[in-house]
């Protein structure tokens, strides 16, 4: 009986504190700009699960295929995307154990690439990097090794250092250091038909390269360019100056190089020039880039850069650029330092022989390779979005509404292993929900399968899979329906379900004025009131509660977005909140107590009744106090030896409303 007097010492004495622990890592309700509308309760819709846990894991995916490949320590697996059981395994384990120099001798797979018709892999190899040309299964073998390559270069010597890599019309292109150190660190042409080209010493200064992406030209080939985004230390050693700038840089597709007198083997067209993401008004940046995604466009110019930027006072920005602009920059902007006339053809030109350029043009490139101008945001004056969550990844998707639009989808991932689902549309950003996949550690890969509207993400214990259309999440009313702003879901005659034509949405602001009304049919519709929704009587919740006692309300929250209240005798107060529930503390019980209580919650132009409490008051009379001692204790440090019933009633009932133990 101690142990329950403890607890209602705790739960009527100390509440506020309770309340701020539960609140800690929780939304505020009613506040937009940055909280999800919705923290959805069902966790996954499938996945796999490793047999030992990985510190590193690396993806591949082609969405015209039904497989994914994934590279963990020691093995390469073939995953069904449907159901995720492993179609092949490749066992990679790390060659000449005997010369592994430090560490364990591990094989963490780092890079799978499609490269000449078959699948290229390299891993650490016991930090002798190595590389493999693997084919299916033949003549019953599990696998095949046809070739393998030295990977100094492609991969790194240990999965912690910086690499990325790029597959371009049978070219690998690749950034990973030349030393164990993890030094000597630039972007090259690796392998493949064309001249093996790499950078020119002084580009850059310790750089992290975050991504590498080919521009398509369809009319224009020659044209066609890489771009390189990546964050390298600042050269302004001031103090109050940021330590990291964030870049982006791009060479032409067809450059070989410079002639054998000048720059054989070096980039001639690379160009570098400043990302910039935040308020230049103010001269305040997010100057870390993180990630980035490209959504390419059929004209190249509409390609959309999506850059995920921090700062030093622990905030995380998203800033979108297209590739007109950047290119704009490069085409058009002054030569960092540079004075003099401008060399034809400009620096930067792509030439179909780049042995045959200029001298003047290729020393021009070597010396002054930064642009004057910066790569400013389509917002210009302001980040797209900014977060107090800490970000570490991005996908984008893109989903045509039932209005016919295109909408944009951000996917952010945090530290925390959730996934936050972003609307794009306009200039404000909307966070439709959030996720949470895993309790105990960070995600460390994620893909987007848009063909079948599913992100796959990495953890060093599984990996899991994200429905993009988890409608059901909004199934209650065409109005919460509408309210999600969800461009993946739409509201039919059968519910929230998956987009189809001629379903009702509004995602530009989720005003609920679209949908039909409680009592009438539109167009074959009715309303979620009239078909699924709960009756009063399935929201009514009875209690008799004793005169005197503490007692808890609770009703819980569908929507972050929303405003609770309780209602009672004619007059409303807020609810308190404790992570997904709303509150109603009555401190006693009196006759003024009883009746009636409903919890309602209003967003925009949608108000709806979420609980309904009818208290009566509970008549007893206690004849007789039974206890475990037959002396008092002797000091008031003890806790008291017994509890009257009508505490064990009140401790009952709020258990059972707020269901805390």
């Amino acid at each position: 009986m101690k142990r329950f007097v403890l607890i209602y010492i705790w739960f009527a004495g100390d509440f506020q504190l309770v309340l701020s622990i539960g609140l800690k890592d929780t939304p505020i309700l009613g506040s937009k700009n940055n909280n999800p509308r919705l923290l959805s309760k069902d966790i996954v819709s499938g996945g796999f699960v490793y047999n030992v846990s990985q510190n590193h894991s690396v993806f591949f995916y082609q969405k015209d295929y039904e497989e994914m490949y994934v590279g963990g320590t020691n093995f390469v697996l073939k995953l069904d995307m449907d159901d995720y059981h492993i179609i092949e395994k490749y066992p990679l384990e790390a060659t000449g154990r005997q010369q592994c120099q430090e560490g364990p001798c591990e094989n963490v797979i780092t890079v799978i690439e499609k490269f000449q018709d078959s699948l290229f892999v390299c891993g650490t190899n016991g930090n002798r990097p190595q590389c493999w040309k693997l084919f299916s299964s033949v003549n019953n073998q599990s696998y095949e090794i046809v070739e393998s390559y030295e990977g100094t270069g492609i991969s790194p010597f240990a999965y912690t250092q910086n690499y990325l890599s790029l597959t371009v019309e049978g070219d690998l292109y690749s950034a990973a250091p030349l030393d164990m150190d993890g030094s000597l660190l630039q972007f090259r042409r690796k392998a493949g038909s064309r001249t093996h080209v790499w950078m020119y010493d002084n580009w850059v200064s310790e750089p992290t390269f975050i991504s590498a992406s080919w521009v398509r030209r369809v009319r224009d080939p020659d044209n066609e360019k890489i771009y390189i985004f990546f964050r390298e230390k600042n050269s302004d050693h001031n103090p109050e100056a940021d330590p990291w700038i964030s870049r982006v840089a791009r060479v032409c597709k067809v450059d070989e190089g410079g002639s054998k007198r000048f720059f054989q083997n070096i980039w001639t067209s690379f160009l570098k020039a400043r990302l910039v993401c935040g308020f230049p008004e103010e001269s305040l940046y997010f100057n870390r880039l993180q990630d980035i995604y490209v959504m390419h466009a059929e004209d190249w110019q509409d390609t959309r850069v999506y850059g995920l930027f921090t700062s030093s006072w622990n905030a995380t920005a998203v800033c979108i650029y297209t590739v007109g602009m950047i290119e704009e920059i490069f085409q058009n902007s002054t030569f960092k330092g540079y004075d003099k006339d401008i060399p034809t053809p400009r620096p930067g030109t792509c030439v179909k022989n780049s042995r045959s350029l200029p001298l003047a043009t290729v020393t021009m490139v070597k010396d002054y390779p930064e642009m004057t101008d910066w790569v400013h945001s389509v917002h210009n004056t302001a980040p797209f979005f900014i977060s107090n969550n800490n970000y570490t990844k991005i996908s984008v998707d893109q989903v045509q509404a039932a209005d016919q639009n295109m909408y944009n989808i951000l996917l952010l991932a945090t530290d925390s292993g959730k996934i936050h689902k972003v609307l794009e549309a306009g200039s404000e950003p909307f966070i439709i929900s959030e996720t949470q996949l895993s309790s105990n550690s960070t995600i460390r890969s994620m893909k987007l399968d848009s063909k079948r509207k599913k992100l796959v993400v990495g953890f060093s214990e599984k990996i899991s899979t994200v429905d993009l259309q988890r409608c059901q999440e909004y199934n209650k009313s065409c109005q919460e329906c509408v309210l999600a702003r969800d461009p993946y879901c739409a509201w039919t005659e059968s519910g929230c379900g998956p987009t189809v034509a001629g379903g009702i949405q509004n995602i530009k602001d989720g005003e609920t004025s679209v949908c039909p009304s409680t009592e009438e049919k539109r167009q074959g519709y009715r309303t979620k009131r009239e078909t699924v929704s709960a009756s009063p009587a399935d929201l009514r919740t009875d209690h008799s509660v004793p005169l005197g006692v503490p007692f808890y309300l609770s009703c819980p929250i569908d929507s972050y977005h929303a405003v609770y209240t309780w209602e009672h005798g004619g007059q409303s107060s807020p609810c308190l909140q404790m992570r997904s529930n709303c509150l109603h503390l009555i401190p006693s019980m009196e006759q003024e107590s009883y009746g009636s209580y409903k919890c309602v919650s209003k967003e925009k132009d949608y108000m709806k009744v979420v609980k309904i409490y009818q208290l009566a008051e509970q008549k007893m009379v206690v004849t007789k106090i039974i206890t475990e001692r037959t002396e008092p204790p002797r000091d008031r440090n003890h806790a008291p030896a017994f509890v009257p019933l009508i505490v064990w009633i009140a401790l009952g009932q709020a258990v059972a409303v707020f269901g805390m133990f």
